[in-house]
């Protein structure tokens, strides 16, 4: 799937960068949330992913999705240049990244996770939902 660094927890990539890894503090369920969505939460933790807002602008990864291989380029500010889809993004496109959702409107903003879909929107089709991610790695 190309040359890039594995971003799970056998990596050595800058903690920071990762999910749940460059955290003091184990998950702790939120009173006011669901057992489902504080699940979702625990599982997210466990299965990693990317802050893009923590990535340096000009980082890229590869995302996996279970359908595709996008390449993702961290513009700043919430933006990013993805490309990888043969009718959304057979070229790269900026769009807003929303997230990434478990399916339904619980959205971790400007998170692409392990297990999720990415939401973002296209200044063309409005808002694409990936299938889910399966792997993540930093190519540049």
């Amino acid at each position: 799937m190309g040359k890039g660094m594995d971003m799970g927890g056998n990596s050595s990539m800058n903690s920071s960068m990762m999910m749940g890894t460059g955290r003091t503090s184990f998950f702790v369920p939120h009173p006011h949330f669901d057992d489902e969505i504080n699940r979702n939460l625990c599982q997210s933790e466990i299965e990693g992913g990317v802050w893009m807002a923590e990535l340096p602008v000009g980082a890229v990864i590869e995302v996996e999705t279970r359908n595709r291989l996008y390449r993702v380029e961290n513009r700043g500010s919430g933006q990013v240049m993805i490309h990888g889809h043969y009718k959304f993004c057979p070229r790269p496109v900026l769009v807003d990244l929303h997230g990434s959702t478990w399916g339904r409107s619980m959205l971790k903003t400007h998170f692409i996770g392990r297990g999720m879909y990415i939401e973002f929107h296209h200044p063309e089709y409005g808002i694409i939902r990936t299938s889910k991610v399966q792997e993540i790695r930093q190519v540049a």
